[in-house]
C-alpha cells in the first residue's frame, strides 16, 4: 500500500521558494561565468608572460576547459536527474573555488592545463545546464520561462561586471591576487547559496514506490528522445548556431581591428554582445506569447545572418560596425533560452537534463573548436570574407533547421 504526504503550503511547485532558487541561481550563475570563463580573457596576456609561454599555447587551456565539460554534460544530466542538484551543484562550487586558488599559483603550462580542465568538469556543475535542469523540475510550463529568463538576463551582465573587475584588480594585485581574489569572492557567494537555497520540489502527493516509477519513466523519456529525428534536428541546428556565435565572439575585435578601427573601439563593440544577448532574451520571452518558439528563433537567426554578409559592406564605418554587431549580437544568447522551452515542450521534464546533457556535449564541443578552424582560415588570402561567409551560412542552416518539421510529434513520456 502506498503513503502520501502533503508538501507544506509555501512550498507548493513555483511558490515562494521557487523564486528564492531562481535568484540564488542568477547570482552563482553570474559569479561563476565571471570567475570562471570570462576573467580568462582578461588574465590570457598576463599570464602567457608570466609563464613563459605563447598566447596560443595558454588560450588552449581555456579550449580544453571547454571540452571537458563538454565531456561531463552527459553525465551531470544523469546525476540531476536522479538527485537533483544540491550536492552536485555545492560540491562543484567548493571544488572550483579550490580550483581558482590552485590556478593563481600555477607555475607551468602544464599546471594551467590540468587546472583549466578541473574548472571545465566543475563549471558542468554549476553554470547554466544544471541551473536550468534545477528550475525545469520547481516551475509548471506557464511560469517557466519567466524563471529561466530571469536567470539568463541577470547572468548576461557577467561579462560587463567581471571582466572590468578582473582588469582592475589584476592592475592592482597581479594576476595571481586577482585570481586569489575572485577565488574568495566565488566561494564566500556560490557555496552557500547553493547549499542552503537548492533543493528538490516537494510534490503534493509522494507515493513511496515512486523512485522506481520514476526512473522507468526518465529511462523511457530519454530513449524516446534520442529516437525522435527532431532531436538530432535540432542538435544540428544548435551546433551550427554555437559554431557561428563562437567565431564571431573569438575573432570579432580581430576582425574590426583589420578594418581599421582602433582595439578601443573595437573592444567596447564586441562588448556590446554581452548586452545584446539579454535584449534577445527579452525579445524571446515577450514574442512567444504571440508566435511559436521555432519561429521567433529561426527569424532572429536569419538577422544574424544578414547582418553578418553586410559586414564586408558596412563594417568600415563605426556606424555600420554598431549596426551589424547590433544585428548580430540579438541572437547571441537566444539559444540557451530557446533550448529548454523546447525540450521541455517536446519531451517534458521527467529526464530533462539528461537530454539537455546529450544535447549539450556536441554543441559545446562545436563552440570549443569552432574558433580555431577559424583561426585556420585567417592564414588564407581573404581569410575574413571567407570566415564571414562561413558564419553567415551557419545562420542560415541554423535558421532552416528551427523550421524544418520533420513528423508529428507523438507524445513521450514524462511529457505534459
Amino acid at each position: 500500500m502506498t503513503t502520501a504526504t502533503m508538501a507544506p503550503a509555501d512550498l507548493t511547485v513555483g511558490g515562494r521558494h521557487g523564486w528564492r532558487i531562481v535568484a540564488a541561481l542568477a547570482i552563482t550563475s553570474t559569479v561563476g561565468y565571471g570567475t570562471l570563463y570570462y576573467a580568462y580573457a582578461v588574465l590570457l596576456g598576463p599570464m602567457a608572460t608570466s609563464l613563459d609561454a605563447s598566447t596560443t599555447a595558454v588560450t588552449g587551456a581555456l579550449t580544453a576547459s571547454v571540452l571537458a565539460g563538454a565531456l561531463m554534460a552527459i553525465p551531470v544530466g544523469r546525476w540531476l536527474d536522479r538527485h537533483g542538484g544540491r550536492a552536485l551543484m555545492t560540491a562543484g562550487s567548493i571544488t572550483a573555488t579550490a580550483l581558482l586558488v590552485a590556478w593563481s599559483q600555477v607555475q607551468t603550462v602544464g599546471q594551467l592545463y590540468a587546472v583549466m580542465i578541473g574548472i571545465g568538469i566543475t563549471g558542468a556543475m554549476v553554470l547554466y545546464e544544471p541551473a536550468f535542469a534545477v528550475i525545469v523540475t520547481w516551475f509548471t510550463p506557464d511560469r517557466r520561462p519567466t524563471a529561466l529568463l530571469a536567470v539568463t538576463v541577470v547572468a548576461g551582465f557577467a561579462s560587463t561586471i567581471f571582466m572590468p573587475l578582473t582588469g582592475l584588480l589584476a592592475a592592482h594585485l597581479g594576476w595571481r591576487g586577482a585570481l586569489f581574489t575572485l577565488a574568495v569572492i566565488h566561494g564566500v557567494v556560490t557555496v552557500p547559496l547553493h547549499a542552503l537555497t537548492i533543493r528538490k520540489p516537494p510534490h503534493v502527493t509522494a507515493p513511496t514506490p515512486a523512485p522506481r516509477t520514476d526512473h522507468t519513466s526518465r529511462r523511457a523519456a530519454a530513449r524516446a528522445a534520442m529516437g525522435d529525428p527532431r532531436f538530432w534536428i535540432l542538435a544540428a541546428t544548435l551546433i551550427a548556431h554555437g559554431a557561428a556565435t563562437s567565431t564571431i565572439g573569438v575573432h570579432l575585435v580581430g576582425y574590426l581591428s583589420n578594418r581599421g578601427h582602433p582595439a578601443t573601439f573595437a573592444a567596447t563593440a564586441a562588448g556590446l554582445l554581452g548586452v545584446l544577448s539579454v535584449t534577445g532574451r527579452l525579445v524571446l520571452t515577450a514574442a512567444r506569447r504571440r508566435l511559436p518558439v521555432t519561429t521567433i528563433v529561426a527569424a532572429v537567426f536569419a538577422i544574424q545572418a544578414v547582418a553578418v554578409l553586410a559586414m564586408p559592406l558596412a563594417a568600415g564605418t563605426r556606424v555600420g560596425a554598431i549596426v551589424t554587431v547590433t544585428g548580430f549580437g540579438l541572437g547571441f544568447g537566444i539559444a540557451s533560452l530557446a533550448t529548454p522551452a523546447l525540450l521541455t515542450d517536446r519531451y517534458g521534464t521527467a529526464a530533462y537534463a539528461t537530454i539537455a546533457g546529450r544535447l549539450a556535449a556536441p554543441v559545446t564541443v562545436a563552440k570549443a573548436t569552432a574558433p580555431l578552424g577559424a583561426a585556420a582560415v585567417l592564414h588564407i588570402d581573404g581569410g575574413y570574407t571567407l570566415l564571414l561567409g562561413a558564419v553567415a551560412t551557419c545562420c542560415v542552416l541554423a535558421a532552416t533547421g528551427m523550421l524544418t518539421r520533420p513528423t508529428s510529434p507523438k507524445q513521450y513520456p514524462g511529457s505534459r
